[in-house]
């Protein structure tokens, strides 16, 4: 069993994947954004463009797009959610981290979800950039004994991997 890359703790195979082959599935804004992460994981693009508000023309960003997906992305936290002004509206606050010749990145954002046509898209976000980037060291990538495995396992790393 892999978890899933979202940081939900469930099963990827009954968590995001079954989004990632219908993004209807999403009934939360929270659920699209964990899928949309779990996509730059797994390197799914067109899940991504699909999933962007049809108002933002994802499509003829695409190239820009997979720039991004292809990224080394690492972890998801989700901080908040947030109902909108309407049942047609929702925001996530997370911070998504990825690293990139040695040091780590946070991207933290304030996103916003409409629902449209039965399903929730992503339509824009507002970033809080000032988290700066910071070196990657054995101590911050060391795993504790009584961590979950970075193998996805589910088990703890002393009783699996370590």
């Amino acid at each position: 069993m892999t978890l899933c890359f979202c940081g939900s703790k469930q099963p990827y195979d009954t968590c995001c994947q079954p989004i990632h082959h219908n993004p209807k599935l999403a009934t939360r804004p929270e659920q699209l954004m964990r899928a949309r992460f779990s996509a730059h994981i797994t390197k799914n693009v067109e899940f991504v463009v699909a999933t962007y508000h049809p108002s933002c023309h994802a499509a003829q960003e695409k190239d820009s797009i997979a720039e991004s997906v292809n990224s080394h992305w690492t972890r998801l936290e989700v901080l908040s959610t947030e109902e909108g002004s309407t049942d047609n509206e929702g925001f996530v606050s997370f911070q998504a981290y990825l690293e990139d010749e040695g040091l780590e990145y946070c991207l933290s954002e304030r996103s916003r979800f409409l629902f449209e046509n039965e399903q929730w898209f992503y339509v824009d976000g507002e970033l809080d950039d000032s988290t700066p980037p910071r070196p990657i060291t054995i101590e911050s990538t060391k795993v504790g004994r009584n961590d979950p495995c970075p193998c996805g396992s589910g088990k703890k790393y002393k009783k699996c991997c370590g």
